[in-house]
């Protein structure tokens, strides 16, 4: 699937200008986590989320101890009391967002977000701000999915599994071989570890029409 077949295209903003208050009051009012910030000509400048707003004077002294800390470089300490104390969106927004387009694939978007610890991404189409991609819209997408169509009958199944760990022969183990009866998928092989032996079940679950899977792996003891 693409970026396009799940993103939100009804976005809400704010602009750089807008006060850190009524940022936090529009994600309350929308039920989200971060909000694009937009300039007046209709520019994507930045992004501000909840986590921007962890460390804030408005919570106590708590939430901005760390900020007095030797650890920090001067420059570190004052750019923190910026964002801690800055009523406006410009100052506390995270700047240069990563930004995708429609085309792209959830795989990737995946990937950008585990990469750079981020929960949502803005969808450009040729420097303007389409959409929004949130991990909310990759959850969706696995429940929507499509499960592999798999034709009937336990030989088919075996087939199938059988295609699944030699594709992760590398992961999964050596010399894996699967049986099929009625539907009950009985894995036999040598495996080294247990997350192995997991993944060799996880791998014939996820095929269609199995019921069940029993495993009879043994250890390498060499």
């Amino acid at each position: 699937m693409l970026v396009k077949d799940v993103m939100i295209t009804k976005v809400v903003g704010v602009s750089p200008d807008n006060s850190v208050r009524r940022a936090a009051e529009i994600m309350l009012a929308n039920h989200v986590s971060g909000v694009p910030v937009i300039d007046d000509a209709g520019r994507l400048v930045g992004i501000i989320s909840e986590g921007d707003l962890l460390r804030r004077t408005e919570l106590g002294r708590e939430a901005t101890a760390e900020f007095g800390t030797s650890a920090l470089t001067a420059e570190e300490k004052a750019t923190a009391y910026v964002r801690s104390n800055a009523w406006r969106v410009a100052d506390v927004m995270s700047c240069d967002p990563i930004v995708v387009e429609g085309d792209t694939s959830l795989a990737r978007v995946s990937a950008l977000m585990q990469e750079h610890q981020i929960k949502r991404i803005p969808v450009m189409r040729d420097g303007v701000l389409v959409g929004i991609v949130s991990r909310a819209d990759l959850l969706k997408a696995i429940v929507t999915a499509d499960q592999d169509e798999t034709a009937s009958g336990d030989e088919a199944i075996r087939r199938s599994i059988a295609t699944r760990l030699s594709e992760n022969a590398d992961l999964l183990g050596k010399d894996t071989t699967v049986t099929v009866t009625d539907g009950v998928a009985h894995l036999w092989g040598t495996i080294d570890t247990e997350e192995c032996k997991k993944a060799a079940r996880v791998a014939a679950e996820s095929v269609r029409g199995v019921r069940r899977v029993v495993e009879h792996f043994s250890e390498d003891r060499r």
